[in-house]
This record gives structure tokens, sequence and C-alpha cells, in this order.
């Protein structure tokens, strides 16, 4: 997905660029100041003539869809359900970031690193607990912060489980997680773990909150000893209860607000998190599936560890919980770095990797892969169509994706002849001219003004070439998510894709989410905003939600007169349901009167459905401290007919159902 500054490049007002993510590029892209404004005068009355009996063009059903991947703490310390952070000892060089020794009373000892004593050659390590002097009433052990804070609620069952082993005398200590308020240092709900033995072994046990627990992030999960020995940990781990009661789930707020936008598709694992900064830090998903203690995990390009929690599978179960296609990139032999694997047989182990995995998808228990994925639990396989070989290799500068992707898509081709195979380069010297791929995958971050004058873009477009997948786009205005501005910025692009939705297959704004903690982000804007406790949808969210909830199966042909250049629009139809859904954005601050004409409706029922969002400034925005000043509001518009007249507020985004025979 998302390009680091280093090789990022803004190549003019409407060019397709990568995602940069540090602050040179924020700067130049100008995700967070404001550029001037121009307000338009008022428009006389706008004409849109709607033939609702001439649909030019199929819907994609699979337009609106997710992009993710690990940036902003997405996975680790936001989706992902995991209470702990880092745990398993790798984040970070200090022994104590995340692990802070606890001497209560007349307690000692001492916590190190052992780089040599480890469950699994996954986790060759471990944090060494050595207690000089503790009792009952003075234990000893080591604290986690969590994710910048651990949720709790009242009457709630967190399950946990630990890896574990001690020397002679650590077998008889008492060994206890608990949950404490960080405040007060009350005891919030606890476990003891049973007598440890000289092996390593894993401990299971739940935490259960009282009555008395606020809603709140302001805990501590603490290990401690009560008497003197030795104490290996690794692999501590604390879920809440998570989405559709996943073992190893999703965070249960996050779903549902990705389950509200309607979403068709999963593009996974990501971008820059797929190719990592060099070639041994990409996604190696053979090493993300499985039991956990059998992952090592792996350094994320955007500077922080991901545990592999969400491995493979876990992707592929975010889809069957959301109804979702998956749509697979798999690594093609670039890495950020400017690493690149040549075609050829230096390739092959990489195309075979990738082979492999479409059969962990896709495969039948009696295939090796099939089977190893009936084997971590999922005996059924998935259903795949499309698949992307690589992630913006228009950067590779060493120019081999022709050979690279010819490679993959040859082979791919011959024993998967029905997968539709995603290209990710299309200029600078990059496109793909040996074979003709299945879809082409554009990215675009762009101000509201740029998105403004594209809205165009595609309408022109030759039908004969390859479809499009719109992977990644965004308005970059607002931190750290964005505000009305960018709502009408995205809702002006998404009138625009809808018009060609026979060209674009797929589309997917990014970056989808952050943990809004200031240590917690590394590109802004994201489309839904966190911390540890709660959760948060900008303004782009809701338009997002309401394009993607109201969209028909047909295109029908349109024209709009008059209006001005802040006043976009597009019609689908739903035949089946009678429902023609006209959306219309005013990104001006004044009233936009619009006159309507269904013509060739044989009858237009007398009132319609409004979704509207707007706001009295461009700048207006949600957030953790107030999460809904800017959300959409349902009412019933009468006066509907053949012909009628719409007064669209300023600043708004606006969707009416419109009953059509």
């Amino acid at each position: 997905m998302m390009r680091r500054m280093k090789f990022a490049a803004v190549v003019g007002a409407g060019a397709l660029v990568g995602l940069g993510g540090m602050a040179g590029w924020a700067q130049q892209a100008g995700a967070g100041a404001q550029a001037p404004i121009v307000i338009p005068m008022p428009q006389a009355v706008a004409t849109l003539t709607i033939q609702a009996d001439e649909p030019v063009a199929k819907v994609s059903p699979t337009l609106y869809g997710l992009m993710t991947e690990e940036i902003n703490y997405s996975y680790e310390g936001g989706l992902y359900g995991e209470l702990v952070q880092d745990r398993t000892f790798q984040s970070s060089r200090s022994d104590t970031e995340n692990w802070i020794p606890v001497e209560q009373g007349t307690a000692h000892g001492l916590v190190v690193r052992d780089a040599g004593t480890g469950p699994s050659a996954a986790l060759p390590a471990s944090l060494k607990v050595t207690v000089t002097q503790a009792d009952a009433a003075n234990t000893y052990g080591v604290r986690n912060r969590g994710w910048w804070g651990v949720a709790l609620r009242a009457n709630t069952t967190y399950t946990g489980s630990v890896y574990a082993k001690a020397d002679k005398d650590g077998m008889g200590a008492g060994v206890r997680v608990s949950l404490i308020a960080n405040d007060s240092g009350k005891v919030l709900a606890s476990a003891a773990l049973p007598k440890l033995t000289g092996d390593w072994k894993q401990y299971s046990f739940a935490l259960k909150t009282g009555g008395d627990v606020g809603s709140t992030a302001n805990n501590q999960i603490v290990v401690s000893v009560d008497r003197p020995g030795t104490v290996w940990l690794q692999l501590l781990s604390v879920f809440p209860p998570t989405y559709k009661n996943r073992v190893n789930g999703n965070r249960v707020d996050l779903m549902e607000m990705m389950a509200a936008m309607h979403p068709q598709f999963l593009r996974f694992p990501g971008g820059n998190y797929l190719e990592g900064d060099h070639i041994n830090e990409r996604f190696d998903w053979k090493k993300t599936i499985g039991p956990l203690v059998d992952r090592p995990g792996h350094r994320s390009p955007w500077r922080y560890q991901s545990s592999d929690g969400m491995g493979l599978l876990e992707f592929l179960e975010w889809c069957e919980d959301l109804n979702m296609q998956p749509v697979l990139a798999v690594y093609a032999g670039y890495s950020l770095m400017q690493e690149h694997v040549n075609p050829g047989a230096d390739l092959e182990p990489y195309v075979q990797d990738a082979l492999d995995e479409i059969e962990y998808v896709t495969g039948d228990g009696s295939t090796k892969w099939g089977g190893e994925r009936a084997k971590d639990g999922h005996p059924a396989a998935f259903a795949l169509k499309y698949v992307e070989i690589g992630n913006e290799d228009f950067f590779d500068q060493s120019k081999s994706y022709d050979g690279r992707y010819t490679q993959f898509y040859k082979a791919i081709k011959a024993k998967y002849p029905q997968l539709q195979l995603i290209s990710t380069a299309n200029e600078r010297g990059n496109e793909v001219k040996s074979v003709k791929p299945d879809v082409i995958d554009d990215h675009y971050y762009k101000r509201a003004e740029q998105f403004f004058g594209d809205v165009h873009h595609y309408d022109k477009k030759d039908r004969n070439g390859p479809k499009i997948f719109v992977g990644e786009w965004a308005t970059r205005e607002g931190n750290p998510t964005p505000n009305m501005g960018a709502a009408l910025g995205d809702a002006a692009w998404m009138t625009g894709m809808e018009r060609n939705s026979d060209l674009i297959v797929l589309s997917s704004y990014a970056p989808l989410l952050v943990n809004v903690n200031p240590s917690g982000m590394q590109w802004p804007s994201d489309l839904i905003g966190y911390d540890a406790n709660s959760s948060y949808g900008s303004p782009s969210y809701y338009a997002q939600a309401m394009f993607a909830s109201h969209i028909g199966t047909e295109v029908l042909e349109s024209d709009l007169q008059g209006g001005g250049d802040r006043l976009f629009y597009s019609v689908t139809r739903d035949r089946a349901v009678g429902i023609v859904y006209l959306k219309l954005v005013n990104a001006s601050s004044a009233k936009q009167d619009v006159k309507v004409t269904l013509a060739g409706a044989k009858d237009v029922k007398g009132s319609a459905k409004l979704i509207s969002l707007s706001a009295a400034t461009t700048a207006a925005t949600n957030s953790i401290a107030d999460p809904k000043r800017v959300v959409p509001v349902e009412s019933v518009v009468k006066g509907v007919g053949k012909e009628f007249r719409r007064t669209v507020p300023g600043y708004s985004v606006e969707v009416l159902e419109l009953g059509v025979q």
C-alpha cells in the first residue's frame, strides 16, 4: 500500500501518486494545512435529466470494499483484539519499554530478556523474571501498559494464556495474572496459574470483572510471583470478547463499523506491509498460519513489530465474518528499499509460494495447503476471484515488473485460469507489456480541489483495456481523520467512480484505520479513528457508508446542465426493488437548486427517503471526544414526481431513494 517518503513523488495536480506517510510528503500533499478556499456565488437552477428507462451500464457488484495494512497500529493495538502490547518481547531493544518491573512492598527481583530460552523455534527468547525476595503479601512481577491503556468493561470475561516455565525454586511459586486500575491500584480481576514445571507449557486463564468496573482504559495487566525463584514467560495474551466470538479474533466496535459500510471485498494483507522494507521483512504468509507460538512475527515497514496474530487465515475469516470477497495480494519480488528478485530462476520460489498461498485459500482438504488450512481449523475452502501481484511496483527502479508480473501471470493462469490477475504498475516505465493484465490498480491521494477537477477522469477511458481497481484513494484533508471538506472531495470522486462502474470493478479508500494516540499514527488522513476504549467514524466514513449502502445495479443515462463546478451527482437504479438512487454533492457554501426530470418513468412515488450529511464549514469533523458532530440524518422528502425540485444545502452530501417504475 503506502509508499514511504523516500520513494513517493508528487507528479502533478491530477497525477497518480503513492502514499508516502512521512512528514515531508504530508506537507507537500497538504494533509494538515488548509489551502485557500474560493467560495463560489450561488448558482442558477441546475437541470438534471435522468433517462429512467435507459440503463447505459451495469454497476460492478464489488465496487466498494476495504483495504487495510499494518499502519497506524491498525491491527496491533487496533482491529486485532489482543490487549497486551509486545506479547512476545520483541518490539524494542529496551527490555522494559512495555514490560515494567513491579515491586510490591518489600519484594525485590530482576527482569531481563533471555535470548536463549523460548517455547518454540519461532519464539526462541523469553522474559526471565528472577525473584530474590517475595511473599504472599509482597509480590514481584511485571506490568504491561496495553495499547495506550487496557480497556475494560463491567461484568465481562477476558480470556488469556501464557507460556511459562520455572527453575526448581520457582516451581513452588504462586503466579498470578491480574487486571489492575492505574489510579487506585484496585485489582479488577485476577487468576492464578497452576504450579509451573521445568518445561514450557501453555497455561490458559479467565479474568472476570465485577459490576463496579467503569468503561475506561486506565488499567494495566500485571503478572506477579509470590516467592523467590526464577520464572520464564512468553506469549502472554489477553483478549476481550471478540466479534462473533472468534478465538484470536477482532475488536467488536471496529468490525461493526466496517459492517455498516457494506463492503464487498477486502484487499489484504496490504501494500507496504506486503512488501516490507527488505525481502526478509515481507509478509511471509507461511509464517503467519498455525498456532501463535509458531509465528515469529516480523517488522512492519511502519517501524513497529507485528506479532502476525492477524495472519492469512485471520484475514480470510475477517472476509467470512463480513461476507466479503477476498482480494489476495501476493508478494511479487520487490521490497521498499529497492530490493528486488530478478525474473527467471531466482523468482521461481516466490512464484511457487504464491501458488501455495492460493491453494491454502481455495484448495480442498486433499491438497497439501488446503489440508494445512483444515488443520488450522477451517476445513471449507474460500472462494477467490482476484489476485493482485505485488503492490505499487511502479516505484521499482529496476524496471523488472514486466518480467516479474508475466512470470507470475503465466504460472497462476496455468493452474487457476479462472482467476483475475491485477497489475500494480501502469506508468513510469514499469507498464506490463508482455501480457495483458485483467485489472490495473490505480492509486490516488489528493486534495478536495484536485478531486473536484478530476471527477471525469474515467469518462473517456478505453473500455477495451483492462478493468480498473482503484485500490487506494483518499482526499487528504484532516488529521488524524478526514474533515467535512475531505468528505466532499471523497463524495465527488465516488460519483465519478459510480458513473464509470462498468470499468471500475473495485475501489477501496486508504488508510482505513488509525489509533489516535500521539504515538499511534504514521499517516493522516484515516477513515476510522479509535483509542483503546472507543472509536468513531470521520465525515468521510459516513460518506463512504452512504454511497456503498445505496447503490443500484445499473447506471442510468443522465445529463447535468448548470450548477457550476461544485455540484456533482450520480444516478443508479435497482430494477428489482424499483428504486433510483440519486446522489447529489454540493461542495459550495451556497445552497443549490436542482430541477430533476425523470424522463421515461412510468410512475414516480410522491415521497422519497433522504439521507443527508452536511456541516457549516469544511473544517467540521468528528473525534474521540466528539464522535457524532457530523453524521448522516434521515428524513422524508415530499412533492417528488416525474419532475421536481431539490434545494441542496451548502457543504452537503445527499442520497435520495426515489421509487420509480
